[in-house]
This record gives C-alpha cells, sequence and structure tokens, in this order.
C-alpha cells in the first residue's frame, strides 16, 4: 500500500500531508523539542483548560491518564523527505490512473448521496469526488486500518513539546477533547495523522467540530464510517466558508491570444475575456458568460485557466493554488472530462495504472522497497524511486515515477 503525501502546500494541510508519510515510519523515542516539565506534570496543569472549555472532569481524567504522548511526531517533524516536483509532476501523481478510475467506481456507488449534497449545498459531485480523491483516496479503509496512527497521543506530545505552534496543537488538542466530550467520537476509533487530521476528507478537530454535521442522521458527527457526514460537512465548509456558489464551475482552461490577454489580475466576465481573446482550450462556449473569472497562468509556456470563485471556494480548504487545481482537474476526469489540452514545458504524459505498478515491481526485483505494487505512488515508491535514480546517474534525482524513469528500469540489468 502506497499513501500519498503531498507537497509544497500551506503550512495547515502541509503538516496533514506529511503525516501520511510519518504515519508507516518506523517508531523511535525522541523526547519532547522544548519542554519545562514532565509530561505527566503538563497532563495535571492542562487539565484546567479543558475543564474551562467544557470538557468534564471524568473525561478528562479518562482519556488523559496514564496517556504516553507518541514522542515519534518530533521525529516526523524534523526528517522529512526532500522531493522537489514540477506542477506537471505534482498533477500527475495526483490526477492518476487509480484516482481516475476508482472516483468513476466511487462516483456511481455514492450517486445518491453526491446529488443530495448537490441539492442541499450547490456544491458540484466532481468538486466533492476531487476532495475525497485527494484527501483520503476516497476513504480507502486499508489506509486507516494500516497507516494511520491514535491522534490524541500524537496532539498530545505536539502540545506538550513542539514549541513553534503550540498555542494551535493546545487548541487542536481541546478541541479533540470536546468531541470525546460530546460522545461523537471514542478515543480509540480517532485514528488519523500525526497532525490530528482524520476520515474520509482529513478533518482536523477544529473542522469536526466547528464544520461537521450529523448529515446520515445517526445521531452522531464523524469523519470515519459512512462518507456522508464527511462529505456532506466538507461540502458544507465550501459554503459557509469558501462561499461557493451553487451552479457555477469553477473554471476553464483556455488559450490565450498571441499578444496576451492584457488583462493583468483583473476579474471579469466570461464574455469580456472572450471579446478580449481568450477562449476555452477545448473550443467549447463558456455556459455562463456573465459569470466572472480571473487568469491564472501558472508556468509561462504551459496552460492557462479562467479561474471563478469556486476555485477560491475550493482553495480555502488549503490555500494552495496546485493542490485546488489538483482537485478540481481530478474531479472533472473521474465525471468524464479530458486531460488538459496543452502541454507544460518538458512534461510527460501520466502513466497508466499498469504502468506504475510495473515500475513498482522493477523496483522490487532491484531491492528497491515501494511499499508495494498496487498502482499508487506514495512516499516509498518515491524514496525507492529517487534510490535507483542516483545509482544510475538519472537526473534529477527527483522521485518521480514516469515513463521515463520507467524506459530507464527496463532497460537496467
Amino acid at each position: 500500500m502506497n499513501i500519498p503525501i503531498t507537497l509544497r502546500l500551506t503550512r495547515r494541510k502541509a503538516l496533514q500531508a506529511l503525516a501520511w508519510a510519518a504515519a508507516f515510519a518506523p517508531p523511535t523515542t525522541v523526547q519532547a523539542q522544548s519542554s519545562k516539565e514532565p509530561f505527566d506534570q503538563w497532563v495535571a496543569a492542562f487539565r484546567p483548560r479543558a475543564i474551562a472549555r467544557g470538557v468534564s472532569d471524568a473525561t478528562y481524567t479518562r482519556v488523559m491518564h496514564g496517556l504516553k504522548p507518541d514522542t515519534t511526531v518530533f521525529e516526523q517533524l524534523r526528517n522529512q523527505p526532500e522531493f522537489s516536483e514540477q506542477l506537471w509532476q505534482y498533477l500527475n501523481r495526483r490526477v492518476s490512473d487509480w484516482r481516475i478510475v476508482t472516483g468513476k467506481e466511487k462516483a456511481k456507488e455514492y450517486a445518491p448521496l453526491l446529488a443530495r449534497i448537490e441539492k442541499d449545498f450547490g456544491v458540484e459531485r466532481s468538486v466533492m469526488l476531487g476532495v475525497w480523491g485527494i484527501e483520503s483516496a476516497y476513504g480507502d479503509p486499508l489506509v486507516q486500518q494500516n497507516h494511520m496512527r491514535p491522534v490524541i497521543p500524537a496532539l498530545a506530545a505536539l502540545a506538550w513539546g513542539e514549541p513553534r505552534r503550540r498555542p494551535y496543537w493546545e487548541q487542536e488538542l481541546l478541541n479533540a477533547l470536546i468531541i470525546i466530550n460530546r460522545g461523537w467520537g471514542a478515543p480509540e476509533e480517532m485514528n488519523g495523522s500525526w497532525a490530528g487530521a482524520m476520515g474520509h476528507t482529513q478533518w482536523m478537530p477544529e473542522v469536526w467540530l466547528n464544520m461537521g454535521f450529523d448529515y446520515d442522521g445517526d445521531g452522531r458527527v464523524s469523519p470515519f464510517g459512512k462518507p456522508d457526514d464527511a462529505l456532506g460537512s466538507t461540502a458544507r465548509y465550501l459554503v459557509q466558508r469558501g462561499k461557493y456558489r451553487r451552479g457555477e464551475h469553477w473554471g476553464f482552461e483556455v488559450r490565450l491570444p498571441a499578444a496576451g490577454s492584457g488583462a493583468g489580475d483583473a476579474s471579469q466576465s466570461y464574455a469580456a475575456w472572450q471579446k478580449a481573446g481568450v477562449s476555452r482550450a477545448d473550443g467549447q462556449n463558456f455556459p455562463q458568460p456573465d459569470a466572472t473569472a480571473k487568469l491564472w497562468v501558472p508556468i509561462k509556456g504551459g496552460p492557462a485557466f479562467l479561474l471563478g470563485p469556486n476555485f477560491y471556494a475550493v482553495r480555502s480548504y488549503n490555500p494552495s493554488m496546485n493542490y485546488t487545481l489538483s482537485i478540481v482537474h481530478l474531479g472533472d476526469r473521474v465525471m468524464g472530462g479530458e486531460p488538459f489540452v496543452q502541454k507544460f514545458p518538458g512534461s510527460e504524459r501520466p502513466p497508466t495504472l499498469a504502468e506504475v505498478q510495473e515500475i513498482q515491481r522493477r523496483l522490487t526485483a532491484h531491492g528497491y522497497d515501494t511499499g508495494g505494487t498496487d498502482g499508487r505512488v506514495g512516499n516509498d515508491t518515491m524514496l525507492a524511486v529517487q534510490n535507483f535514480q542516483r545509482k544510475i546517474g538519472m537526473l534529477p534525482a527527483d522521485g518521480y515515477a514516469g515513463v521515463g524513469l520507467l524506459a530507464r528500469l527496463r532497460e537496467a540489468r
């Protein structure tokens, strides 16, 4: 099993994404980075803050008494593997053949739920499938079973001994304790990343507590199990915090006139963009000419995009342009959309699922541990690729498992 690790994200989501890799790292004993008191004394001193937030004394004792902090989180904070990805590589890995195929299956399986979300919130099913696929590989139960860890010991360790963002970790631990106090979750089922992100759409405790709601009507709010609460609450998040607009698509890939658009960062109607010589890359018409959008050209000489307000609504879930583009593009591909028409400079086509599996088999045969041959490129496969690249002198040694690498593997003896 390979677990996706998202790179170049903002601080909040980067911590969540790095935890996918940390979740299956070998345990080590590392002392807190900065703690003036033993952990047990800190737990005792932290009790009044929890009580003040409404956590009962009985709940605090049940959860925190005798708790052992997960000190491996400090090692993960210090020793994350480094990879350098170009945008086309970033997108190829996330909008992968595996995610597209699996997303189509989920779209059929959960069509009634997705239709209900569209009706209740106006969020397109493509967006929901994109978030779900990027955040948790569609809630794959093997991810939860094999690669997640108890979040209370992790959050407690960070709140006790991580000095750079201690107030943040303290608040997230308090949020988790309130969730337990309300009966929404039990400590033994609250498994996730070492940063505390949990479930189908990787909620931090703050999101669970403040944006989560009981969408399946079972009397509790949970990001685990059936995806109803997770997806419904994430749609609610996009509407309330992101200001998602019903009936508008996120945007479109476009072609620019030879002289450029001349509009800078201005937002204007699609009709105005079309008048300025900007057209959809697929040759179709803009369906809502009066809706507004901004131009974005992420890489000079690569695809250009007109981004509507709903792109930025999705971006509210994690303020990274690349991350957001991967979500909306994955969602479009799952719903039958085509790859981008224009190519990124120096890019390769995405490898197929069969090609990724062949890469993993060949690397394994050469003695590199890819963590399995499931066709998903996670941290193990990237490390194996990088080590193989270094061995044969392939530059850059960037860990990218693409068709160029496969050609070199087929040549290797």
